[in-house]
Formats: structure tokens, C-alpha cells, sequence
């Protein structure tokens, strides 16, 4: 593979640059990037010059590190390479020549059934005037937890979302996409309470201030409902609650691909992440519905 006339420290520092100047890249990010460039150039010398044989050292520096870590470095190390080859200062791309581990996603947290009562009966007694904000808690509680949102979707709702003659909301998610997201009845019956008391003025559902509650708010309001509520602080999170909203869902007998349209996944194998959860009700469901259930075995 060809090199290149300029240091490899010169490189690295000129896609770093790219990545702050085209991408708005973070400071943390930056460094995160140079930290794991620079850690490779170590091992093989100038990357720009690295070919197939020089990257398998990689695999043996890097084995006893976490795959999630080695999956990290090697995606710096490919956009880095991709940058040399849109640069013209490489003429072929060694990126499949690096490491790919195995990563394994990790399994969601939930709450079980009691939990989830729990909380909500804790929020329900808090909300019983008209106060705003345990309402607001009650309201943002419904919506995690009855349609799934996610915690930026949830504070970052227009009051032009609430429904009106239709029960669902119109969720702007990841990548700008809309979906129309089911409210339960519970839900638009506490919004009804929530509208009239909640700040005037502003665009949003949930305003706090000139602009909407903020999602560290949201992680701290969600924390404290569940200390009170008998619950460890540790166990919930906006995201606790969304995945609670899928495996339930799913215990239910809901479709997998009803789920992804709800959840607003692009690829149902992100999805399909919640089925694990519910193996112990589709061996249930196997030993009572199969048509050999009833069927004796022969001598």
C-alpha cells in the first residue's frame, strides 16, 4: 500500500480537524478519536503505510480487551482510513483487514408488573390535586411507560401533539422521523387535568421556562418518584420504563412488528432484542396452544 509524504501524527491531526470542522465533533470525542489513533500507530507504525499483515498485530494487542472497546477503535481506525482514501493519500482501503469482534448488545433493564404499579400508584396519590407538578409526573409517567416514548421524544413534545379527536400523538423520533404513537385512555384523561394548569405561553407540552424540561430533569424527577415510591433509584430511567412498555407489550401477545412501528426502530433486529424476556411465556404459550399439547404420548 502507498504511504504518504506527511508524518502520520500529521494525518491524524488533520482528520481530527475534519471531524471538528465538518462533523462539530466534541472536544471528548476528539480526544477519545487521538487517544485510540495514536494507541494504534504505537503498535504498527505509520498507519497511512499499514498494510494487512501490520493490522493483524492489532488482533493480538487488543486481545484482552472488552469487545465493545476493540469494536470502538477499529471503527476509528476505518473512518480514518476512509478519510486517507477520500483524500487520495491512500490508494486502497486496509479497513477489513482490522479486528471485528463479536459484540454481544446488552440485555434491558425492566420493572416487573409490581414495580410498575408501585410507581404508579405513588404518582396517582401525588397528583390527586391539582398541582402541577406531580401532574406533570403523572403525565410524563403514562406517556414512557402506556406509548414507549423515548426520553427526548417525551420533553421535547409540542403541545400541538396532544390529540385532540384522534387518541395518538405525533412523535418526531431518531433521524427526524414522525410516527403516530397510541395514548391510552388513562393518558389523555390525566393530560385533560395537565393542560389547564401547565405553563401558558409556550410551544411545548412540558416548558420549563422559554424552552422544555430537559431530559437530566426528566432522569432526576423519574429517580425521585421511585425512591418514594419503595423502588432503588438505580432500577428506573426514562429508558427503564420504554423497555418495561415493550416487554409487557409482548407478554400480551403483541406482534414483533407492531412493537418496531410503536418503538419507532428502523431495523426490526433492534427490536427483536425484547423477545429474550419473554421466554418463559412462549414456552408457556408452546405447551398449551401447539396442537400436541392434548395429545398423550403413545406407549
Amino acid at each position: 500500500m502507498g504511504g504518504s509524504a506527511r508524518g502520520g501524527q500529521d494525518l491524524i491531526e488533520d482528520f481530527l480537524a475534519m471531524l471538528s470542522a465538518e462533523r462539530g465533533a466534541a472536544a471528548n470525542t476528539i480526544a477519545a478519536y487521538r487517544r485510540d489513533l495514536r494507541g494504534a500507530e504505537d503498535i504498527v507504525g505509520n498507519l497511512a503505510a499499514a498494510g494487512a499483515d501490520d493490522l493483524k498485530q492489532l488482533a493480538a494487542a487488543w486481545r484482552d480487551l472488552a469487545p465493545a472497546t476493540v469494536a470502538r477503535k477499529s471503527s476509528a481506525l476505518r473512518q480514518f482510513y476512509g478519510y486517507l482514501l477520500d483524500e487520495g493519500t491512500i490508494s486502497a482501503d486496509p479497513g477489513p483487514h482490522l479486528p471485528r469482534p463479536a459484540t454481544r448488545r446488552p440485555l434491558p433493564r425492566i420493572l416487573d408488573h409490581a414495580q410498575v404499579s408501585a410507581l404508579f400508584e405513588q404518582a396517582e396519590n401525588e397528583a390527586k390535586g391539582d398541582l402541577p407538578a406531580p401532574l406533570r409526573t403523572l403525565v410524563m409517567l403514562e406517556l414512557l411507560y402506556g406509548s414507549g416514548l423515548r426520553a427526548t421524544e417525551l420533553v421535547s413534545l409540542p403541545l400541538s401533539a396532544v390529540p385532540r379527536d384522534a387518541p395518538f400523538l405525533t412523535v418526531t423520533g431518531k433521524g427526524g422521523q414522525a410516527r403516530m404513537v397510541p395514548v391510552s385512555g388513562r393518558a389523555v384523561e390525566v393530560l385533560s387535568r395537565w393542560i389547564p394548569v401547565r405553563q401558558t405561553g409556550s410551544a411545548y407540552l412540558f416548558p420549563s421556562g422559554r424552552h422544555h424540561l430537559t431530559r437530566v430533569r426528566l432522569f432526576q424527577l423519574l429517580k425521585e418518584l421511585a425512591t418514594r415510591a419503595g423502588i432503588p433509584a438505580a432500577q428506573i430511567s426514562p429508558h427503564v420504563l420504554r423497555h418495561a412498555f415493550a416487554t409487557h407489550l409482548l407478554e400480551g401477545g403483541a406482534d414483533l412488528r407492531v412493537l418496531q412501528t410503536l418503538l419507532g426502530h428502523a431495523d426490526i433486529a433492534t427490536t427483536q432484542i425484547y423477545t429474550h424476556v419473554d421466554s418463559a411465556r412462549l414456552v408457556a404459550l408452546v405447551n398449551e396452544r401447539h396442537p400436541l399439547a392434548d395429545r398423550p404420548l403413545s406407549d
